[in-house]
């Protein structure tokens, strides 16, 4: 009877162990590739600034931390010589302006592929993630070719007499940028929706109208609600790293009018002085970053349990 006893308590304990050891490649690439830069741009954040070279000086002791960079980029956005403000408002904005197009394009071509593809969905299932195969670069220097002054866009209008001279449409133009956001990150919006709406149970579409439902009451009352869950994920996907895209912009426009808080940090972190407040300009959109995910995880967590 004891030989039985020993084992069931050795066996928890080698489950535990099991486990660990099937986290721990990822707890050390976390710890290696996350926590450590973390750290790292927080000391420099933190430090002080060498006078003699403008280089920062990074503070690794937590008692050794300086505010200065801080009150620095507090002034940059809302004091009476604020310049980032502006910026950080015109980034929000654009996010606001991109995510919601993203939403109203991608929304109808995975609701397409989801309920009426039929026969022909793994077809468009591979032109889905056909974009995923070429590189993020690649494809906005294609756009870029595109909306040149003698690019096909501007031969297209001018061939429709919409516009009679060629629009420079990589001149600074808001419109251009917010575009660009939309057409390099709406593929990811548009799987994920996919995957969402392709989970729907057509049964329960089908109750909805035989219950009297039309199609678009069926739509606003079963469709929607259920792809709710699906829209906040693919939401979250594409508004993080919009917020801190700063390539879209650099190759659309070029602009300062344009600029957004990821060019800011770029120019700030490439320029002798300013690192340290580059470096709290990151912190302060990891923070701001942090926001929707944590909601993102109390939503889901309300679903899953609502679910249940």
């Amino acid at each position: 009877m004891a030989a039985p006893a020993a084992a069931k308590r050795k066996s928890p304990d080698r489950t535990k162990l099991f486990w660990i050891a099937l986290a721990a490649p990822g707890i050390i690439w976390l710890i290696l590739l996350f926590i450590v830069p973390f750290y790292a741009v927080l000391a420099i954040a933190m430090g002080q600034l060498n006078r003699l070279f403008e280089s920062p000086i990074p503070a690794w002791n937590p008692l050794h931390w300086s505010s200065s960079n801080v009150i620095n980029v507090t002034h940059d956005i809302v004091g009476a010589t604020s310049f980032a403000g502006p910026i950080v408002i015109r980034t929000l904005v654009y996010v606001a302006i991109a995510s919601l197009l993203s939403l109203v394009i991608a929304y109808p071509a995975a609701y397409f592929v989801a309920r009426f593809a039929g026969r022909r969905k793994g077809l468009f299932l591979i032109l889905l993630i056909a974009p995923f195969w070429i590189s993020y670069m690649m494809r906005m220097l294609a756009w870029v070719d595109l909306l040149q002054t003698n690019g096909y866009v501007n031969k297209a209008l001018s061939f429709l007499h919409l516009t009679s001279q060629p629009v420079n449409w990589l001149g600074g133009k808001p419109v251009t940028v917010i575009l660009g956001l939309v057409y390099g990150y709406i593929p990811y919006l548009i799987l994920v929706l996919y995957a969402g709406l392709d989970r729907i149970d057509p049964a329960l579409i089908e109750a909805g109208r035989d219950l009297g439902l039309g199609r678009v009451r069926t739509f606003v009352r079963v469709t929607l609600p259920m792809s709710r869950q699906p829209i906040l994920t693919g939401l979250l996907i594409t508004v993080l790293p919009m917020i801190g895209d700063y390539y879209t912009n650099q190759l659309m426009s070029g602009a300062a009018k344009t600029s957004m808080i990821g060019n800011l940090i770029e120019g700030q972190l490439g320029t002798p002085g300013l690192q340290g407040q580059g470096a709290v300009l990151s912190m302060l959109l990891l923070l701001v970053l942090l926001v929707p995910m944590i909601y993102y995880v109390v939503a889901t967590n309300r679903s899953s349990r609502e679910a249940m």
